[in-house]
């Protein structure tokens, strides 16, 4: 009697792993599909109408890394700070429907300006209307690649300074950075002030 009630478990125990289970017709929330973005746009953005562009190349969010994105502007002033401003300008503004759809986004918000460095800051040195490290990480990175790349910080690190009179800090725009834009450190180095030349005295 134990030997076929043995028999039964086991024949039931096949059937459960089987064919003879129906499959069943009610859907099963597995959550949302792995989205997939083309971090690509299909053609550069027009000139404007009856007047020469600039293109400039700013950095967006994509895939959770950065990735440059041509425009286009009506003119570019050559002096670092309003270059800074217009690239920063860019950065801040609303993306194209063929930006968004291909997966870019902008975490830099609105009403950020920059302004010239302070005295004995050091040479290159830009001042936002925040401080830098209040900023978010992601923002940050786009800023500091985004000046980076255009020149406009006159070297290959960036130094950024708030309204305050904190001393700036310097950021460098690294594979790193471009690759994990939201680990980037919200500190910079300390940049000290560039000393003021002591006037050597007068011959008697």
């Amino acid at each position: 009697m134990r030997a076929r009630w043995v028999v039964c478990v086991v024949a039931l125990g096949l059937l459960g792993s089987g064919c003879g289970i129906r499959a069943t017709t009610v859907p099963v929330d597995v959550g949302a599909a792995p989205s997939r973005v083309s971090c690509d746009t299909s053609a550069p953005p027009a000139q404007p109408a009856g007047r020469e562009g600039v293109r400039v190349e700013v950095q967006l969010v994509c895939g959770s890394q950065l990735v440059g994105v041509e425009r286009v502007l009506a003119g570019v002033d050559k002096r670092p700070v309003r270059a800074a401003q217009s690239l920063l300008a860019e950065l801040e503004q609303s993306l194209s429907a063929e930006e968004r759809d291909a997966g870019f986004s902008t975490e830099v918000g609105a009403e950020l300006s920059v302004a010239p460095a302070r005295p004995g800051d050091p040479k290159g040195t830009l001042r936002l209307s925040r401080r830098p490290e209040d900023l978010p990480p992601l923002a940050l990175a786009q800023i500091v690649c985004t000046f980076a790349d255009s020149g406009v910080a006159g070297g290959g690190r960036v130094v950024l300074g708030g309204p305050d009179t904190d001393p700036p800090r310097a950021w460098e725009c690294t594979e790193a950075v471009r690759d994990r834009p939201e680990s980037v450190p919200t500190l910079g180095e300390i940049v000290r002030p560039t000393p003021t030349p002591t006037p050597s005295p007068s011959a008697s």
